[in-house]
């Protein structure tokens, strides 16, 4: 008897339902299986009740796999809620994870008796490949259920972890708008924010040729970068604009600003759709633009370019594969000021070489950069790079052995249980590293308050407005006599008003 072809895409719950966005890794794998398999998205960050939802649809089975997408950080816990549900639910129904997580860490994933294949780096085809392999293995179709031959995977072979060879991305990017019907009302994941109303997120281009070793995406991409045609992007953004209402675009590309000549196109097609826009980008990107693209710019109204600046340090920009300098972030902060975009800059304090002195450092820098364009945006993220086990030799880290504050070498986990331990969730957030002294985690804590209090986010389109005059009143004085220890009345304020964190939330 010959059964229906089906598939479950899985999204574990990670933000607030305010705070949810198109799951477009799983709107792009559903697109990539039509015609073969029918899907069915359950998206934790609005299905909040995600293993009960889950237990309903198994129900109706059979299926032929359920795929569960998985970020690092607070996602972990969620995506074993829903694989351990699944698992008693439907023990015999294979359950794939894909994503950054098990891209970095495949071995991991496999320690979980919940966790039957991993898929590293972009998983369409691989997801593909794999639900053939699965269905001939049921069929008895003679030597096509060798799951060996597939790029990309990791699996179990006798109990013991396999890990096959990487697959080239070479997938252009697709258009995945025709899987909005798996959402039911797409419009719910249009959200207020800085640029609109109804901002959606959309990713135009895959990868980035860029190789920081800080970086998943570097880990999971090995410095390709796929970027759209034009007309795919122009039809995309069309149906989100007239189709759905979007007032407003959030990308999520990885790396939005590449190369010039290559550029051109879609600003062209941005300045023409005219929607508020925000991005991710590169000083060195945006200062090598010629003033006829800056022009371009300007007419495609970029409110908000968020960009790496990582270090005062050079040495450290180096040993970091970053590509940047220091000069180019004081540069693009002026530049960014001339053209009316406001600069988002990130920087990565406490690095194992030197914590404290690179940290003290970071924050003289940033503020010189407001001094230069008191209306950046700042981002302090603790400097906690992937262990070196999880990224080729290559793009290993180049400066001092990882290892805590008594000088023990670091042992990362070994399960995805262990990975949602405080401390391990706070390593993948870039919000704590096992080498930081209490002295430290408590100045950088203390700094970031005042600076957020001194300069509340734009972003930030709940909080009241007189409230944010409060605490930059409140605040002007620490910052300006840099007396950053203890700000209790700081953090009281800021927690009553509940003012928004970027690190946290996002745009």
């Amino acid at each position: 008897m010959v059964t229906a072809r089906r598939v479950l895409l899985v999204n574990p719950t990670m933000t607030a339902r305010r705070h949810a966005r198109f799951p477009l890794s799983l709107l792009s794998l559903a697109q990539a299986l039509t015609g073969e398999y029918e899907s069915t998205l359950i998206d934790g960050n609005v299905d909040r009740d995600t293993p009960a939802v889950l237990k309903r649809a198994l129900a109706n089975g059979p299926w032929d796999a359920v795929a569960v997408t998985v970020m690092g950080g607070p996602q972990v816990s969620s995506a074993i809620e829903v694989s351990r549900a699944v698992r008693a639910a439907a023990p015999a129904t294979p359950i794939v994870w894909g994503g950054y997580f098990p891209t970095l860490y495949p071995a991991v994933a496999l320690n979980a008796p919940y966790v039957d294949f991993a898929v590293r780096g972009p998983g369409e085809e691989t997801f593909a490949e794999l639900l053939r392999c699965l269905r001939a293995a049921r069929d008895g179709a003679a030597g096509g259920d060798d799951p060996g031959r597939i790029a990309g995977l990791s699996w179990r072979r006798a109990g013991a972890a396999v890990h096959n060879e990487d697959r080239r991305v070479l997938q252009p990017p697709r258009s995945s708008v025709a899987s909005f019907g798996l959402l039911g009302d797409p419009r719910k994941y249009l959200v207020p924010t800085m640029l609109g109303r109804r901002t959606a997120a959309h990713q135009a281009a895959l990868g980035c040729r860029f190789r920081c070793t800080f970086c998943g995406v570097a880990a999971m991409f090995r410095g390709a970068t796929l970027l759209p045609q034009a007309a795919l992007l122009e039809h995309d953004l069309t149906y989100l604009k007239e189709r759905l209402g979007a007032d407003s675009i959030q990308f999520y590309d990885h790396n939005f600003f590449d190369r010039e000549v290559d550029m051109v196109p879609l600003l062209e097609v941005l300045a023409r759709l005219e929607l508020p826009w925000w991005c991710y980008a590169r000083s060195d990107a945006l200062l090598g633009l010629s003033a006829s693209s800056w022009a371009l710019v300007r007419r495609s109204r970029l409110r908000m370019a968020y960009i790496g600046a990582e270090s005062p340090s050079d040495q450290l920009l180096h040993d970091i594969r970053k590509g940047t300098r220091a000069d180019q972030t004081l540069q693009v902060v002026e530049l960014c000021r001339r053209h009316g975009v406001i600069p988002e800059l990130s920087f990565m304090v406490a690095p194992p070489q030197d914590p404290e002195g690179e940290t003290e450092r970071t924050f003289d820098f940033i503020r010189a950069v407001k001094r230069l364009n008191p209306d950046s945006e700042i981002v302090v993220y603790v400097y906690t790079p992937p262990p070196p086990e999880s990224v080729p030799q290559s793009q290993r880290y180049r400066l001092a052995p990882l290892a805590d504050a008594a000088g023990r070498a670091l042992r990362f986990p070994a399960t995805p249980e262990e990975w949602t331990e405080r401390r391990w969730v706070d390593y993948a957030c870039h919000a704590d590293a096992p080498w930081l002294t209490e002295r430290l985690r408590r100045r950088i804590r203390d700094f970031v308050t005042v600076l957020r209090c001194r300069f509340p986010t734009v972003q930030d389109v709940r909080t009241p407005r007189w409230a944010m005059s409060t605490l930059r009143a409140a605040a002007a004085w620490r910052y300006r006599y840099r007396k950053y220890d203890s700000p209790w009345e700081l953090d009281l304020a800021r927690r009553l008003a509940r003012l928004a964190d970027p690190r946290a939330t996002g745009l």
